[in-house]
């Protein structure tokens, strides 16, 4: 009965979509409160119906029910509880699932809290995001039920694909779907705001919180995909520029672009018909991604379907959503007044800047990952775009908007002073340049420009200390008043410093790692040592552990450095019969930023192939998109990010008639 109650909420929860999506757009037109109204109560039930619907999976997995279709392939009765769990959302049909009760969950969210909005602004809102609600209700019933049933029930389950039994499952795609769905909720302010015609300052104001909690869950969880990836898979790499990765960054690029973008428009009334395109793409590309991802297109360990029949529904969807908002814009975008005037050199101007770096590279990225799809279709031609592609064409753009940044916050809004705010980055810049000939003097080897791209990363961060000191007038002032000044300092200038140094510090953790990364491939036998850089790896043998659903071969080595023991580490090679596949389970030793890394490939009489990396500050890769989330989380924290429109405002609004 669990499952047929878990589909029948599925099913009651696209009713409730249907009904959100149509009857307060009719409230709206007759300016009826009572049934604007309906849009809170039915978002809210809708919320709670999907919620029912996938606790019912759940508890299927936890129970290991085999006579249902998604729990026999990809679950089974020895799998420990946490990896049943996290199975759920480890195949199409879970995932599709979660996707859409994260969808409901911000709904809801609006619902709850949007007590600021005018009512027939969270009317209009409500109504869009049970559009696309009901549109992803019908993909999974139609293509992607969870809850089928087996006719001949089988004793075992299949069990989940090998390499998603990690604990990286239960944070990556969660914290991914709640940024790719999150934009949805700018999209449906964007659509919201075309149909009742008005585009104004407030609009940027209530957006931009929904904005930035969606981009802090999307940095977060690009950069655990990235080190899962990093641990998980063997490779000892963090990024291969594969095509679904592109996927989850463009949407990144573009979200980050309407974060400023958004901000131009509350502060200045300018930008608007930019930021409205902008709310529109980005929730596109999050669509192209699932696209990409479900649809067959592409081959990638990180796709999950190959049926035409899905690729085809989503297709329709993204035609749909994209197509119908991007037409209803060129319909309306015309009527839309422009705002404020601004001089080319002001912070404006840097964000606009900002704007058009992000958006050519996301462009090229796009172009990357959508043409080698074209060519394999249009001329039969299979080629792949990698690393070279994007080192000539992404990496001097983005270059070019981190060199940009420290100057942005220190600008005045509508006329700034260039030659001032060059002086005072000064120090900064003269920072990143002593760092660069430090560089130069102490390593050898590797790109003559890494130097140059860890002096950059330096004057970023420095630009970011900078514009601090000058908030609080640290190197002029009292100590008193200095720290009086920094408590009274906006919580988003804070969140602004921390972000941008995180570009910083990612930037250089990059680079190291890239640059100076020392490697030792070799098959070794008990008591072989391998010298890496410094470090001296013994292996003292290979033994055998049974695990609760595979069998484990563990290799021991002793690491030491300059005749000075330091660890034991144990990477293994893990053979899971059920599905007849393997996993290697990478050993780190982390010293300070920097890391050792062992895998272990294939095993011979005696001996076994192994792969030793020394990766030199690596984890900067990582803590630059945390400490990048953190600023957001400051920033959203910040009281004039939450109160939304002043309420005299407000009252004034729901007193205009809607266009």
């Amino acid at each position: 009965m669990i499952a047929e109650s878990g589909h029948y909420a599925l099913v009651l929860a696209l009713g409730l979509a249907l009904i959100q999506s149509i009857v307060p757009l009719v409230g709206a037109r007759l300016r009826d409160a009572a049934l604007m109204n309906v849009a809170r109560s039915t978002a809210l039930a809708q919320l709670l119906f999907v919620g029912v619907s996938f606790v019912a999976l759940v508890m299927l997995h936890v129970n290991s029910d085999f006579s249902v279709a998604n729990v026999y392939e990809n679950s089974h009765s020895m799998k420990p509880l946490l990896y049943k769990i996290t199975g759920v959302w480890g195949n199409h049909e879970g995932s599709m699932l979660l996707w859409v009760s994260i969808l409901a969950l911000f709904g809801g969210l609006v619902a709850s809290f949007g007590n600021n909005l005018p009512l027939s602004l969270r009317a209009h809102v409500l109504a869009v995001q049970a559009w696309i609600a009901s549109a992803f209700y019908l993909f999974i019933l139609m293509t992607s039920n969870p809850f089928l049933r087996i006719v001949n029930p089988p004793i075992e389950g299949r069990d989940l694909n090998p390499v998603l039994q990690d604990i990286g499952l239960a944070v990556h795609p969660p914290m991914l779907y709640l940024g790719y769905v999150g934009f949805s909720i700018s999209f449906s302010f964007a659509v919201a705001a075309l149909m009742e015609g008005r585009i104004d300052a407030a609009w940027a104001r209530w957006v931009r919180p929904w904005t930035l909690v969606a981009w802090i869950f999307l940095t977060l969880g690009i950069a655990m995909g990235s080190y899962w990836a990093y641990y998980e898979l063997g490779w000892g790499g963090w990024w291969f520029w594969d095509p679904v990765e592109n996927a989850s960054l463009m949407p990144w690029l573009a979200g980050t672009a309407l974060l400023h973008s958004a901000l131009v428009m509350e502060k200045r009334n300018a930008l608007k018909v930019w930021t409205i395109l902008l709310s529109i793409l980005t929730f596109s590309l999050s669509l192209l991604g699932t696209f990409l991802v479900r649809s067959g297109v592409i081959t990638s360990v990180h796709a999950f379907a190959t049926d035409p029949t899905r690729g085809v529904f989503i297709l329709l969807i993204l035609c749909l959503f994209i197509g119908g908002s991007l037409s209803l814009f060129a319909g309306r975008a015309t009527s839309l007044k422009q705002g404020g005037l601004f001089a080319p050199i002001s912070r404006e101007g840097a964000l606009v800047l900002n704007n058009l770096l992000l958006t050519v590279a996301c462009a090229v990225v796009l172009f990357g990952t959508l043409y080698p799809l074209a060519m394999e279709m249009l001329a039969d031609f299979k080629m792949s775009v990698g690393a070279p592609f994007y080192n000539l064409t992404f990496a001097p753009l983005f270059a070019l908007l981190l060199l940009a940044v420290p100057f942005g916050p220190m600008l005045a809004w509508k006329r700034g002073d260039l030659l001032g705010v060059t002086q005072r980055l000064l120090a900064a810049g003269v920072a990143g340049l002593v760092v660069v000939a430090i560089t130069w003097a102490w390593v050898r080897g590797g790109s003559a420009l890494a130097p140059l791209a860890i002096g950059l990363g330096v004057f970023v961060i420095a630009g970011a200390v900078t514009d601090l000191v000058e908030r609080t007038g640290l190197v002029r002032l009292p100590f008193a008043t200095v720290l009086h000044r920094a408590r009274g300092l906006p919580r988003s200038a804070w969140g602004t410093a921390f972000a941008h140094a995180g570009l910083g510090v990612a930037l250089i953790g990059i680079v190291c790692e890239t640059t100076w990364n020392s490697e030792y491939i070799a098959t070794m036998k008990p008591n072989d040592v391998a010298h890496v850089a410094g470090y001296d790896l013994k292996l003292d043998g290979l033994f055998q552990r049974q695990g609760p659903n595979y069998r484990e071969m563990i290799a021991e080595f002793n690491v030491s450095r300059e005749g000075e023991a330091i660890r034991v580490m144990t990477p293994s090679k893990r053979s899971f019969t059920t599905r007849g596949s393997s996993t290697t389970e990478a050993a780190l030793l982390t010293r300070g930023a920097s890391q050792l890394y062992i895998s272990l490939g294939d095993a011979t009489e005696g001996a076994i192939a192994v792969r030793i990396y020394y990766k030199p500050l690596v984890l900067l890769i990582w803590w630059g998109p945390v400490l990048m989330a953190f600023g957001g989380v400051l920033s959203l924290s910040d009281r004039r990010l939450r109160v939304g429109a002043p309420k005299p405002a407000r009252a004034k609004q729901r007193l205009q008639p809607a266009e």
